[in-house]
């Protein structure tokens, strides 16, 4: 088994597929529209879906804003420089709204972005792991 993806419902695609490629440095790797049922799926991510998990982008026509609720935590991805990375996304437009630094109780260093729709989006320093 392996995981294939996490979907996210986005108000505005457009602006979500912007983000995520423009900010965040993803591919846009696939999008279909169902007109039937009134929506339409972007897959964004770091690589082939054949290798690795990935963002399904869900747009639903008639809905623009959802209510992210109280249950739903971060997406969480590794970097290889999280000061230089913070910098990158605030200078393409993006919310830093953690500034990298150590975790409270820990080492690992840590960040979070907003995404168009508020969805959180941490940032982890990537660890030497020949040094653990």
């Amino acid at each position: 088994m392996r995981l294939l993806h996490t979907m996210l419902r986005v108000g505005n695609l457009e602006k979500s597929i912007e983000f995520y490629t423009q900010v965040m440095g993803m591919q846009l790797l696939r999008q279909n529209d169902n007109p039937e049922y009134k929506y339409t799926l972007a897959f964004v991510g770091y690589g082939s879906e054949a290798d690795e998990a990935v963002i399904e982008l869900t747009y639903n026509w008639d809905t623009n804003e959802y209510d992210l609720g109280n249950a739903y935590g971060h997406i969480a991805i590794e970097v290889d420089d999280i000061y230089a990375q913070c910098e990158q996304i605030r200078s393409a437009g993006g919310i830093i709204s953690r500034e990298p630094g150590p975790v409270k109780g820990g080492t690992t260093e840590i960040a979070f972005v907003k995404d168009p729709d508020g969805y959180a989006i941490e940032l982890i320093q990537k660890k030497n792991y020949a040094e653990l």
